[in-house]
C-alpha cells in the first residue's frame, strides 16, 4: 500500500506554516510563547503551563491525576460568521507518547469536553477538542437560527479546523508532528468519527466511533416519533412506573435467546420477539400492565418511524430489555412524568433541531411533524449551497480512501441504547460491506475485506455510550488494563502492530463503580459473530464465552419489524 506518499502529499498547509514560524530549535519554544504562533484565520488566546495534579477547567468537575501539560486555547474563523473554539493539551516531553488523540463532542456541541481531554492526557497523548463552533448547552440549537455557516461548522468544518490547528500547535511546541493520530468519539462524537473517515480520510490512522448519530437528519425524526407516539391520545403516555414491568416481560421473553445464559441481559435483541400486547391490561389499569393505547405507543417506539405514504423505515427504533433504568427511557423518551415529557432528551433534541436548523421557526411544534414531506424537506434543504443531509450525515459507505491509506476503524454500539436506535449501526456497517462488492450486496468476500480495516462490536445490555445492566466498560471512558479490555488500546495495537481485535472484553463493575470491583466480564464479538456461553465455567467470566457465527448466517436476519 502506497501510504507514505499520500500522507506526505496531504500534510495540511497549516503544518508547514507552523513549523516555519517556530521560534527556535527543539526545546526553545515555551508553552507561553505559543500565543504568538501564526495560523491561518486563527487566534491563540491562551497558552499556559499546567503543573501535574488536579486541573480545574472553566466548566465541569475538577480533573484529577493529570501529568504536567501545556494548555493552548484558540479560535478559528474560516468564515466571517465562524468562531470555532478549540483546546490543545500537550504533555511534557518526559510523559508524551509522541501521538495525537482528538476527541469528539456530544449533542449539538457548544462546549469543550474537558473530561475527554483529561482521559486522553492520562493515556499520555497530546489531545484536542472543539466546541463545534458555538457556545451553548448540548441540546440547544438556537445558535443555528440565521447562521448557516455555523451549521456547516457544526457539521464538519470545526473538526477539520481543529485537526489542522492542533497538529500545527503540537509541531510548533515539540518540533515534530505526532507519529500517529487517532480520533475517538461517541454519540455526536461517533457521527464525527465516521465523518473523519469519510470526508477527511488521511487525517487519522485509527478511529473509534461509538453509538454514532451519523444518520442525523433521520435520527432526529425518530426522536420526534417517540413523542408523537406517547402523546397520540390522552391514554398513550407510558409513565416510568410501568417501565419495570415492561423490562421484566421483555427479559422473560428474550433473556436466554442468544448467549445461553439467564442473566438479565438480552444478548441480541434481533432474536427477541417480545410483543407489548402480552402486557395489555385484562382488569383495571395498574403499573403491571399496559392499556391498549400504551401497547400501540410502545410498539411504535420499538418499530421506529416509517413513512405514512411508502411505509419505508426512516430510522431504526429502540430495543426491548433495558427500559427501566434512570438513564434509559426516563431520561431519553418518557421523561419523569407526562407533565415533564418535554424535558426528556428526545423532544428536546427534536424541538431544537426542527425549530432552528430546519424550519427556522422558533414556535414549531414537533407533534405536527409529517414523516413523509417534512423528512424529505429536511434532507434536501439547502444551506449555503449544500443539502442539510450532506452537511450533517456521515452515512457514505465509501471508506476506500481511509482503507487505502491504512486506516483502522472500530465501531461500537450498546444494544439497549435509548438515544440512537442501535440497528442503525448495523445498517451502516452492512452498507460498507456491500460497497466492497458493488452490485452484489453483502457476502463473505465483502465481509472479509471490510474486517481487514473496520470492525463493529455490539454491546448487549449497554445504554448510550455506557451504563446499563450489561458489561459497559471497555475503555471508552476510563482507561482499562490492556488491549484485550480497552478499545483505544485495541485500536493502537491494530494500527501499530497489525493485530486486529477478534474480541474486546467488556467489564461490568459492581454498582458501575470501578472502586467496588468487577461484577462480570463478557466478550464483545466482531459483527456478525455473537458471544455464547461454552456451557462450562462461571457465566460471569468472559473466558467461558466464545465468539461464534450467527446461527442464522444472514446479515438481514434482524429486520422482521422493519
Amino acid at each position: 500500500m502506497h501510504t507514505k506518499p499520500l500522507l506526505v502529499a496531504l500534510v495540511p498547509l497549516t503544518f508547514f506554516i507552523a513549523v516555519a514560524s517556530m521560534p527556535g530549535p527543539v526545546g526553545a519554544a515555551t508553552c507561553e510563547s505559543l500565543t504568538t504562533l501564526s495560523l491561518p484565520h486563527t487566534t491563540i488566546t491562551l497558552a499556559q503551563s499546567v503543573p501535574a495534579g488536579t486541573f480545574m477547567p472553566p466548566v465541569g468537575p475538577p480533573q484529577l491525576g493529570l501529568p504536567a501539560f501545556c494548555r493552548v486555547v484558540g479560535a478559528s474563523h474560516p468564515t466571517s460568521d465562524s468562531n470555532i473554539g478549540f483546546e490543545v493539551w500537550i504533555p511534557d516531553s518526559a510523559t508524551w507518547n509522541g501521538k495525537y488523540l482528538q476527541v469528539g463532542n456530544g449533542g449539538f456541541g457548544g462546549s469543550i469536553q474537558y473530561g475527554e481531554l483529561a482521559n486522553s492526557l492520562r493515556r499520555t497523548y497530546a489531545t484536542a477538542a472543539t466546541d463545534n463552533g458555538h457556545s451553548a448547552h448540548g441540546f440547544d440549537a438556537s445558535w443555528a437560527l440565521g447562521h448557516p455557516e455555523k451549521i456547516i461548522d457544526f457539521g464538519y468544518r470545526a473538526l477539520k479546523e481543529t485537526t489542522d490547528n492542533a497538529k500545527a500547535v503540537i509541531a510548533a511546541f515539540t518540533s515534530r508532528r505526532p507519529k500517529r493520530s487517532y480520533f475517538v468519539g461517541c454519540s455526536d462524537g461517533g457521527r464525527e468519527a465516521l465523518m473523519e473517515a469519510q470526508r477527511f480520510p488521511y487525517d487519522f490512522d485509527g478511529i473509534v466511533a461509538g453509538a454514532p448519530a451519523n444518520f442525523w437528519t433521520h435520527l432526529i425524526a425518530a426522536q420526534a416519533w417517540t413523542e408523537q407516539a406517547l402523546l397520540a391520545t390522552p391514554e398513550s403516555y407510558i409513565p416510568p412506573a410501568k417501565l419495570p414491568a415492561i423490562q421484566a416481560a421483555a427479559l422473560a421473553a428474550c433473556d436466554r435467546t442468544v448467549d445461553g445464559v439467564l442473566d438479565g441481559i438480552v444478548g441480541d435483541p434481533r432474536d427477541c420477539h417480545f410483543d407489548p400486547a402480552v402486557l395489555q391490561c385484562i382488569g383495571p389499569d395498574s403499573d403491571t400492565c399496559l392499556t391498549s393505547a400504551q401497547v400501540i405507543a410502545l410498539q411504535l417506539i420499538y418499530a421506529g418511524p416509517h413513512s405514512p405514504r411508502t411505509h419505508q423505515l426512516i430510522h431504526p427504533g429502540y430495543e426491548a430489555g433495558a427500559e427501566a433504568g434512570p438513564t434509559s427511557f426516563p431520561k431519553w423518551i418518557t421523561g419523569l412524568s407526562l407533565a415533564q415529557i418535554g424535558n426528556a432528551l428526545h423532544p428536546l433534541f427534536a424541538t431544537n433541531f426542527y425549530r432552528f436548523m430546519v424550519f427556522d421557526n422558533p414556535a414549531f411544534d414537533i407533534r405536527t411533524l409529517n414523516f413523509d414531506s417534512d423528512v424529505a424537506f429536511t434532507d434536501y434543504k439547502y444551506v449555503n449551497g449544500q443539502h442539510l443531509s450532506h452537511i450533517l450525515n456521515s452515512t457514505s459507505p465509501d471508506l476506500s480512501a481511509f482503507q487505502f491509506n491504512g486506516g483502522k476503524l472500530i465501531h461500537y454500539h450498546g444494544w439497549n441504547d435509548p438515544a440512537i436506535g442501535p440497528r442503525n449501526s448495523i445498517n451502516y456497517y452492512e452498507s460498507v460491506v456491500s460497497a466492497q462488492r458493488p452490485g452484489k450486496g453483502p457476502g463473505k468476500v465483502g465481509l472479509r475485506r471490510t474486517q481487514d480495516f473496520y470492525r463493529l462490536f455490539m454491546a448487549p445490555g449497554m445504554l448510550h455510550c455506557g451504563d446499563g445492566p450489561g458489561p459497559n466498560n471497555f475503555g471508552q471512558g476510563i482507561v482499562l488494563a490492556d488491549a484485550d479490555h480497552d478499545v483505544v488500546k485495541a485500536l493502537e495495537r491494530w494500527v501499530e502492530h497489525g493485530i486486529a481485535p477478534d474480541r474486546i472484553v467488556a467489564t461490568k463493575f459492581v454498582g458501575d463503580d470501578p472502586a467496588s470491583g468487577v461484577a462480570l466480564t463478557r466478550p464483545l464479538c466482531p459483527y456478525p459473530e455473537v458471544a455464547h456461553w461454552t456451557g462450562v465455567g462461571d457465566t460471569n467470566d468472559a473466558a467461558n464465552f466464545a465468539c461464534v457465527a450467527d446461527e442464522r448466517g444472514s446479515f438481514t436476519r434482524g429486520h422482521p419489524r422493519h
